[in-house]
């Protein structure tokens, strides 16, 4: 698999950000979070799959375990929206210059609200999409947090 240096990898390198940049091989077409865990030897709950959601206030983006799902209502009230919904894969790559499955929160065509699921407060590092397929981010979640301007909250079912 070639090396290729994404966005996201280039914004943490250009801010001296500690992380570790991890490959995987997506040429099976496995690419949703539970499968790239699995080819890295991650848990799921340490991999956060990166979701984009349109509301009444704008684009939102949250991070949540790839072993969980995204509760719509929990995120709302995070948000202080009245409604959340996740936008179409159609609209993901115009929106974030990412397609499905290679989303970071990370490097982002513009930068949106982001909320961090609650559960990184109790990992060391994370692993996050690195704005590429097979192209993947260990990162503290704290240096995360603090670069992204995320809000901490429980988004999970």
């Amino acid at each position: 698999m070639k090396r290729v240096k994404t966005n996201a990898v280039r914004l943490l390198e250009g801010k001296g950000i500690p992380h570790a940049v991890l490959y995987y091989d997506p040429s099976d077409g496995r690419i949703d979070a539970r499968a790239v865990a699995e080819k890295l030897g991650k848990p799921p709950e340490e991999l956060f799959k990166t979701l984009v959601c349109r509301s009444d206030r704008g684009i939102l983006v949250f991070c949540i375990p790839g072993s969980s799902e995204l509760d719509l209502k929990k995120a709302a009230k995070a948000s202080g929206a009245k409604k959340v919904e996740l936008v179409e894969v159609r609209e993901l790559q115009p929106l974030t210059g990412y397609v499905r499955g290679g989303c970071s929160p990370l490097g982002m065509k513009k930068a949106f609200p982001t909320f961090l699921d609650a559960s990184c407060k109790t990992h060391r590092v994370i692993v996050i999409s690195g704005g590429a397929l097979g192209v993947q981010i260990e990162i503290s979640p704290l240096d995360l947090q603090r670069l992204l301007d995320a809000t901490i909250a429980d988004l999970t079912l």
